[in-house]
């Protein structure tokens, strides 16, 4: 009697253990001091992830359960795996991808945070869904239109930056796109924003495409304002901005706003990164000026690249991430982006710019890049170049700039940076 009542208990309690690893688990991948949530619906039947830091939702996963305690979950689209033990209202474990392997801890629930900029119906102001295309790429977003708008309207089509965004370029449950659409409609200025090609409910090419197919998407969208109205501006965040003055320099739009656009080269946009973020995670000067000669042998395709690297004195995780790296730069999407200097066409733009950097942006240096548009600009009276203090790559006041800040910061977008886009806008057209 008593062996088969621990036989039913220990039955039980596997049925128990098996049950507590559904629903809702999430946790934080800390990369290079960076946290990036997850969020896993653990459902039999339709088992996803979400990565709200990056607006990505719904993406399928294989759920494999082990034993009664443990689990093996794969993410095909993105080639990650974690597997992991379920240990006292915690399932902990070790998140792979690309041969990296990353600690990560499960915990019941998802967590919330406080974002108040995001707007909220109802809307003195009119949606409408739309789709345009280039070529095989379909592009889905949302077209906001003033309350008694007309073709006299001026419009902005608004431009992600770098790696696959939504529509509201949503990133840590931040949605800056849509708080600036709404901006600029309750001031009577219409805006375009879409998904970015192969992301969300946007088709199209992600593996091979360059910044190139980016902007010519940008100019498909573009195209479809034209049918509507007379005034089209080109609105970029980043690498966005930099696709907003090359449309500038190709005369396809009639002004432009670019918010941390990037003016310099690709490759010094890049080196730049890299060094400010080796030094803020604690490795010595030796070692960051090792790792930024190598990576931009890296950039260069130099052949010795890969021969000085195993020779380096560099600590083995640099090592094993610089040969990712050296893999990832001769993909058609690095070897473009790190050629890009837009500094030869500013001659060419004419159109009126607005040009926004935060003096604590540590992705897209203020100073070369502002310093880079007041010397190439042609002479504009409608030009403004505007260096904004305390703010971040993505414009939120901020202590020091870090990315590690992004999530912990309830502002979206800075109160002053809306009221200098929307009026300077609005005072083309007076």
């Amino acid at each position: 009697m008593k062996k088969s009542f621990l036989v039913f208990l220990n039955t039980l309690l596997g049925v128990l253990l098996a049950n507590s690893q559904t629903g809702l688990w999430s946790g934080d991948l800390e990369v290079m001091g960076v946290k990036l949530p997850l969020v896993f619906h653990l459902d039999d039947n339709n088992p996803t992830l979400d990565s709200p830091a990056q607006g990505a939702r719904g993406v399928p996963i294989q759920i494999k359960r082990i034993g009664t305690d443990s689990l093996s979950i794969t993410v095909p689209s993105i080639r990650a795996t974690f597997r992991g033990k379920y240990e006292s209202e915690h399932i902990t474990g070790l998140f792979t991808q690309n041969g990296f392997q990353v600690p990560l801890v499960l915990t019941p629930g998802e967590k919330t945070l406080h974002r108040p900029q995001t707007p909220k119906p109802p809307f003195p102001y009119g949606q409408e869904e739309v789709s345009f295309s280039n070529g095989d790429a379909v592009l889905k977003g949302t077209l906001t239109l003033p309350e008694g708008y007309s073709r006299e309207t001026p419009v902005l089509i608004m431009i992600t930056g770098s790696g696959l965004q939504n529509r509201d370029e949503e990133i840590f449950e931040h949605k800056p796109f849509a708080v600036i659409a709404d901006a600029l409609a309750r001031n009577g200025i219409a805006s375009l924003r879409y998904d970015d090609r192969g992301f969300a409910e946007s088709t199209g090419d992600v593996v091979n495409c360059t910044t190139a197919d980016l902007m010519n998407d940008a100019l498909a969208g573009i195209n479809l304002l034209r049918q509507k109205f007379n005034k089209v501006g080109a609105l970029g965040h980043s690498e966005g901005g930099t696709i907003s003055l090359m449309l500038g320099a190709d005369n396809k739009v009639d002004f432009i706003v670019s918010m941390a656009g990037m003016v310099i080269s690709g490759k010094e946009t890049l080196l730049d990164q890299n060094h400010y973020t080796l030094i803020q995670n604690g490795y010595d000067q030796q070692t960051v000026d090792e790792y930024c000669d190598l990576l931009s042998l890296a950039f260069d395709n130099n052949n010795s690249v890969s021969q000085k690297l195993e020779s380096s004195t560099l600590p083995a995780e640099l090592k094993q991430n610089l040969r990712m790296v050296i893999q990832q730069s001769k993909t058609p999407y690095m070897q473009y982006f790190i050629s890009i200097n837009i500094m030869n066409r500013l001659p060419d733009i004419t159109s009126p710019v607005l040009a926004l950097n935060g003096t604590k942006d540590i992705q897209v240096s203020y100073e070369k890049n502002l310093g880079a548009l007041s010397k190439g600009l042609p002479s504009n009276i409608h030009n403004k170049i505007i260096p904004l203090d305390n703010l971040n790559h993505i414009f939120q006041n901020c202590k020091t700039g870090s990315l590690k800040e992004y999530a912990t910061i309830e502002e979206t977008v800075s109160p002053e940076v809306l009221e200098i886009i929307t009026q300077w806008v609005k005072s083309l057209n007076k």
